[in-house]
């Protein structure tokens, strides 16, 4: 059976919500609802894949601690099986305690970020990687891996995040060797040197045969044999932003799982991306696989 994988660091959100202010040195503020979930980045895309059907594996660092068996318990729950690079007695995890307020939110976090690729990390996710028909890629310590995956045929779906040194020269690595590349605006400006996403979208094309660029409420922005825009989903009312690009990215990998047009995997990618950011955090706006077709049959023309 086909499946999708990825690699990255496992993170865990503690959601502290309905302050009106945040606390002053000293004092002691309870809040009026409190959430734990498992935050974004590939876990949270692959956990919402799993939602829909599909199966995933994920190669991460987990430990003995109570929050990475919360975390286990969450991707075997999801559909998601997870494989473990981690070998140490610390917490691996990224944790963060996010204080949501009325009109902003601040975050308190634990932990290094990404995953420290060593070879033997490197040769588990390739193990568990072989035989994917979608890989998502992401900076760091697997290019190798990537390659070689590349080369046996699989698709890979690059998403970056922000980065202030990133160029189309920085990351040639990655961009010759991705099938789809998913920046939103910000970023696709940001890494063509471009002034507008869709100079960004036309510059892209040079590198990538079907190209997106996520242009935040208003949809996404296509290009195929000519440029496209699939409108976003009015109907979402944002609550919270936290994880909408892990979603939006789901629902497009969807897409292409099932070999629907861009145009398509573009619209699936709008629903879920919509959907999350009707709820606070990163997994708590999602939809099973009948709600999206639902959607999908409701807005595709």
């Amino acid at each position: 059976m086909a499946f999708i994988s990825g690699a990255g660091a496992t993170n865990v959100d503690l959601l502290f919500q309905g302050f009106d202010r945040l606390a002053n040195e000293g004092e002691e503020l309870y809040a009026k609802d409190f959430s734990l979930q498992l935050g974004g980045g590939v876990p949270a895309t692959l956990i919402n894949l799993g939602r829909l059907g599909i199966e995933t594996k994920i190669a991460t660092e987990l430990g003995n601690d109570m929050f990475s068996e919360f975390a286990k318990g969450e991707f075997l729950k999801n559909g998601v099986t997870p494989t473990n690079l981690y070998e140490g007695n610390e917490i691996p995890l990224n944790i963060t305690s996010a204080i949501i307020l009325p009109h902003d939110r601040a975050f308190y976090s634990y932990g290094k970020g990404s995953i420290a690729a060593d070879d033997k990390a490197r040769e588990k996710f390739y193990n568990i990687a072989t035989g994917s028909k979608l890989v998502i890629m992401q900076l760091g310590g697997f290019l190798d891996v990537y390659k070689r995956l590349h080369e046996e045929g699989t698709t890979l779906v690059l998403d970056t995040g922000w980065d202030d040194n990133m160029s189309l020269e920085t990351y040639a690595d990655y961009l010759e060797i991705a099938d789809f590349y998913t920046p939103n605006q910000k970023e696709a400006v940001k890494i063509t040197g471009e002034s507008t996403p869709e100079k960004a979208a036309l510059k892209l094309k040079e590198y990538f045969d079907r190209v997106v660029v996520k242009i935040d409420k208003d949809g996404c922005i296509g290009i195929d044999d000519e440029m496209f825009v699939v409108p976003g989903i009015d109907e979402f009312k944002a609550v919270d932003s936290t994880g909408a690009g892990d979603a939006f990215l789901a629902g497009f990998m969807y897409g292409l799982f099932y070999d629907y047009c861009l145009k398509d995997c573009i619209l699936f990618g709008n629903i879920t991306g919509g959907k999350s950011v009707t709820k606070v955090g990163a997994l708590s706006g999602y939809l099973n696989e009948k709600q999206l077709l639902e959607y999908f049959k409701r807005y595709k023309n």
